[in-house]
């Protein structure tokens, strides 16, 4: 986070020494900030390629922002399959080694996609929006996906790219690295004449990221006047953070928004006013949102996990409350969205609170997440049937841990849930479509997608580019976004 902070800081700076608009300074200030709000598309695939994929993109910077083939190959040769058996490595590296440009090009893509789709219920302006799709463009034209170069480029990105990767060579550096590295890339990555002007000015440039409170400075630094969401929008965007958030691994693809509406309706059955439902949906968004934070490594591990692994699974509720309360505002859904894995006799985290310390929401909470979760395939089981999950919940209350009037009212709602016949898909998609769509979500390859539909590997890649054709995407993150954007998923 913040290095987005960081980015946007110096951006401004950049655009107001540029002579930018206000209007322009604030596309400027948003591509900075969202610039890798898609950064959850290729979790699962990096984890699969790198090992602990939040390590593996911080070693990979350097290599990527040095723009050499000669440190990308070597970190591929030096990352690639670690802790993997030899043959699973060597299978790995080989892949990578064919299909690498591919591949890479993908992510990066799926990353731009995925941005935008996330971006839009912000209410931003269509300079974002656009900005977002075309962040690894390249002033020469061999960026990705290479539709666009030289001044064609959004102005906000050629501002962004140049910034993005001076924050990384000052905190490796200094000024001298940052000049140094703008000057080379001057008329092949970046726009030559924002470099040049960036170069002039570095050292009183720079002088903006010495900040006592980073946070603070980013939010003063915003151009205009500050952008405040409505209700519908920040219910929006929690449920955007949502989307985020599920997109990490493929077992995840619903479980936000599930217990989101679960805990909502469970709300509302148990008697809390309006305003406490609204409130406990919001943190229903939100309260995965420090599972960012912990790898794939460990989510999508199919056997046991080890002391280790589960402390730092722990720390995934700690983090969503640290995310969220940085913002006074958020701070009350931060406080109740960190205590989903809470129970009654202290047995639960990240605080270990009891009974006393848990409120009605609080308790709602955590009995429809462990329900949704429960009915949710994860890497070391299948899905619960309703009625085990149903028997697992009651057990839990006659151990204490869970509350007796909260899982009722949580079964209650789960119970009466109707599942509404659709007359028609959306972006006209056909049934055999949405069947595909289905699958794609949940990481299948065509191969296995072809067994299970009874079709051919060639009818399934047929399918999924009308899928693309028609929901206006070219990646399988973004098409996955679409179906949890419009509730495609079962």
């Amino acid at each position: 986070m913040e290095f987005a902070l960081r980015a946007a800081l110096l951006a401004v700076r950049l655009g107001e020494t540029l002579g930018l608009s206000e209007e322009q300074l604030a596309d400027v200030y948003y591509v900075a900030l969202l610039r890798a709000v898609g950064c959850n598309a290729d979790a699962a695939d990096v984890a699969a390629w790198f090992g602990d994929e939040l390590v593996a993109k911080g070693r990979s910077l350097p290599a990527l922002n040095s723009h050499r083939l000669s440190d990308q190959l070597m970190f591929v040769l030096q990352t690639a399959g670690q802790g993997q058996p030899p043959l699973r490595r060597f299978q790995l590296l080989t892949d990578m080694l064919v299909r690498g440009e591919k591949m890479f090009k993908q992510v990066l893509t799926a990353n731009c996609e995925v941005a935008q789709r996330l971006a839009e219920p912000l209410g931003l302006s269509a300079g974002v929006q656009e900005s977002l799709g075309l962040m690894f463009e390249r002033w020469d034209g061999k960026g990705s996906p290479g539709r666009v170069k030289g001044g064609q480029i959004p102005l906000p990105v050629r501002i962004v790219q140049l910034v993005r990767d001076a924050v990384l060579f000052y905190e490796l550096g200094g000024v001298e690295a940052v000049v140094a590295m703008a000057r080379q890339r001057a008329g092949r990555a970046y726009d030559p004449e924002i470099a040049e002007k960036f170069c002039e000015r570095a050292l009183a440039l720079v002088e903006v990221l010495q900040v006592e409170s980073l946070f603070e400075a980013a939010l003063a630094a915003e151009p205009g006047v500050p952008k405040m969401l409505s209700e519908a929008q920040l219910d929006a965007s929690a449920k955007s953070i949502a989307y985020f958030v599920d997109l990490k691994s493929p077992y995840l693809r619903k479980h936000s928004t599930g217990v989101a509406e679960l805990a909502a309706e469970a709300a509302r059955r148990y008697g809390l006013p309006e305003a406490e439902v609204v409130s406990l949906r919001r943190a229903g968004y939100l309260h995965d949102l420090g599972r960012t934070g912990v790898s794939n490594v460990i989510w999508d591990k199919p056997g046991p996990l080890t002391e280790g692994e589960w402390e730092r699974v722990r720390l995934h509720a700690y983090y969503t409350e640290r995310v969220l309360t940085r913002a006074r505002a958020l701070a009350p859904l931060g406080h109740l969205a960190s205590m989903h894995h809470e129970r009654l006799d202290g047995s639960g985290y990240h605080r270990g609170a009891t009974a006393s310390q848990l409120p009605v929401a609080a308790r709602i909470l955590a009995a429809a997440d462990a329900y949704h979760a429960m009915t949710e395939p994860r890497p070391h089981r299948p899905a619960l049937s309703p009625e085990a999950a149903e028997e697992e919940l009651r057990q839990e209350v006659r151990a204490g841990r869970l509350d007796g009037d909260a899982v009722p009212a949580v079964l209650a709602a789960a119970g009466h849930r109707v599942r509404v016949t659709r007359h028609a898909w959306p972006a006209a998609l056909t049934d055999r479509e949405v069947e595909v769509l289905r699958l794609v979500t949940q990481g299948l390859t065509n191969r296995q997608m072809g067994e299970q539909l009874y079709i051919s590997e060639s009818t399934v890649h047929h399918h999924i580019q009308h899928i693309y054709d028609k929901t206006g995407v070219s990646t399988r993150p973004a098409a996955t976004l679409f179906a949890m954007q419009h509730d495609l998923l079962l």
